[in-house]
């Protein structure tokens, strides 16, 4: 894999993830030169499988300047490239265990493709979300302890 172009914290942040898929996705124009320059958003992106298919929502990719009328809806959804024994495991996640799924990076592989990992998320509640802060806090003293 190679270096993430954008990265969504929130939902490190928001959800328990568990299980992670890599896929692709299906851009149009010059969305592909847009994300390579980094103007992705993940605000409140995600996943939903309709019809065996599986689309991202709301993942925003800023209009790229130079290619004027050509430009699509920056919201759009988009189809996400899988296949069907993935999306049947995705789809069955979801009606079992009534979690989300999650678009956590997206990324240019060593072939030069966009690829998107999207990850099955449970939400935290506000106490796992302290605690997930408390440990970080005290995992950077004991950082800075051993530095000193």
């Amino acid at each position: 894999m190679s270096d993430a172009i954008a990265t969504n914290k929130k939902a490190y942040h928001n959800y328990f993830l568990t299980d992670k898929w890599e896929c692709g996705i299906e851009l149009k124009g010059a969305e592909v030169k847009s994300i390579r320059a980094g103007d992705v958003n993940f605000a409140d992106a995600y996943v939903g499988v309709e019809k065996s298919e599986v689309w991202l929502y709301h993942l925003h990719i800023a209009p790229y300047l130079q290619a004027s009328y050509l430009n699509t809806d920056p919201d759009r959804k988009r189809k996400l490239l899988m296949n069907h024994k993935e999306i049947n495991r995705v789809s069955g996640l979801l009606t079992q265990r009534g979690g989300t799924i999650i678009p956590t990076r997206i990324y240019i592989n060593k072939r030069g493709l966009v690829k998107v990992e999207i990850a099955l998320g449970q939400g935290k509640k506000l106490y796992d979300k302290r605690d997930d802060i408390k440990r970080r806090e005290s995992d950077r003293q004991m950082a800075r302890a051993v530095r000193r």
